[in-house]
């Protein structure tokens, strides 16, 4: 570390605990951390010594501390505390004093007559002296020049009404003469009473809007509120609705297997019937075939009456079978009752839909516009964002089939 820094910028005194920054400066690290901290609200950062601006708050590095502090803290055990810095030089966004040379202390006041700024130190004097007695000082602004006529180098007093704009007393003798004009004292208490008015009437603005705000998110909330109903209402009707399907669907698998189960034992019967008749049958024929072959004759002729006898007073039943039998029917009722469902369902939907987009949530009031200015003029699409979006009601088939609903 050179000579010339053995000492702070900013405190003026020996370095402690020095720290750099990247375009090589070294400050005490508590002085640097407070001049920072005080900047930390504009979001630009500046070297105190170079005034390099850095984007964001750069990360100081320890350095070796000075000779100076390196050799006062081997002879003391417990060295002072560091110094305060001295705070009162203009920062960034502080008005400097015009009268420092070199770092300027924080201007505190500023006098219209002299067009200048000054600290506290340089400020005795508009106190102290009688020649100053008529300045009039205000707190710190800065742009001066924006006070002083750019053609007569002179201070800005009177206001010309004629041409809107601050002119100097040399104005009025030959580029304003005749022309409407007051002091800038004047326009200043008049335009302050439009103003203030002006002020009212926002103030105003900003209560309506709050309202408005207030209600807008009260509305909001309590169309959640419903919104959340309706579904959950919708919810536990169409799951009724499921369960009454499913109820008729389990009413028709009863139908279908109690018809099935009745003609199933009514067809096992006939088999049954049929199984012992045909049995009887060969058996018939079984002693046909013996007494046909049998040689004893008047054997032969008595059985041979019997048989034919027995055979002649038995009438078999038949038993007739619907080749056509079938469930459809049962799938045609069901098919019906699908498209009678779908349909119905969909009028509704439609009816609902046409309700519920019919109803506006809110909208603006364009009866209440007031006279509208410059800073008043409210775009089209901002102006949309207050109103609900229509939605087109359905008239064509194509348009309700995109409302449709299966239900089945």
């Amino acid at each position: 570390m050179s000579s010339d820094q053995d000492s702070c910028y900013l405190c003026k005194e020996y370095l402690r605990d020095p720290v750099s920054i990247p375009c090589g400066h070294v400050f005490c690290s508590i002085c640097l951390k407070t001049y920072w901290d005080h900047a930390d609200h504009t979001g630009s950062f500046l070297c105190p010594q170079c005034r390099v601006s850095y984007s964001k708050r750069p990360t100081p590095r320890r350095m070796a501390g000075s000779r100076h502090s390196t050799n006062q803290r081997n002879s003391e055990a417990f060295p002072p505390p560091p110094p305060s810095p001295d705070y009162n030089y203009a920062g960034p966004q502080d008005v400097g004093c015009d009268i420092c040379i070199g770092k300027k202390h924080r201007a505190i006041k500023t006098c219209l007559m002299c067009l200048a700024s000054y600290c506290e130190k340089h400020l005795k004097p508009h106190f102290e002296s009688a020649t100053f007695k008529r300045h009039k000082l205000v707190d710190e602004i800065g742009h001066l020049d924006r006070q002083i006529c750019p053609q007569h180098q002179k201070g800005l007093e009177l206001f010309c009404r004629t041409d809107q704009m601050c002119i100097c007393v040399l104005c009025t003798v030959k580029e304003h003469k005749g022309h409407d004009m007051v002091s800038a004292e004047q326009e200043r208490a008049e335009e302050q009473q439009r103003l203030g008015a002006t002020q009212a009437e926002i103030q105003e603005k900003i209560h309506d809007r709050l309202k408005q705000m207030e209600e807008l998110k009260q509305a909001v909330d309590s169309l959640k509120n419903s919104a959340q109903r309706a579904l959950q209402e919708c919810e536990k009707m169409f799951s009724d609705m499921m369960r009454s399907i499913e109820r008729m669907q389990q009413e028709m698998a009863k139908l279908i297997s109690s018809n099935k189960r009745a003609a199933l034992n009514n067809a096992e019967g006939h088999l049954e019937r049929l199984s012992h008749e045909i049995a009887d049958l060969k058996r018939r024929d079984n002693e046909i075939t013996q007494l046909s072959r049998t040689e004893d004759h008047i054997h032969f002729i008595q059985s041979y009456h019997m048989l034919i006898a027995q055979t002649e007073a038995e009438e078999l039943p038949t038993v007739s079978v619907n080749p056509y039998f079938t469930f459809g029917p049962v799938n045609k009722a069901v098919s019906e009752m699908k498209q009678h469902l779908n349909e119905f369902g969909n009028e509704e939907l439609v009816k609902v839909a046409k309700t519920v987009n019919k109803m506006t949530f809110c909208q603006l009031d364009e009866s209440k516009k007031r006279r509208s200015t410059k800073h008043e003029s409210i775009k089209s699409d901002e102006a949309a964002m207050y109103k609900s979006v229509p939605v087109q009601e359905p008239q064509y088939r194509e348009d309700f089939l995109k409302c449709e609903s299966q239900l089945l």
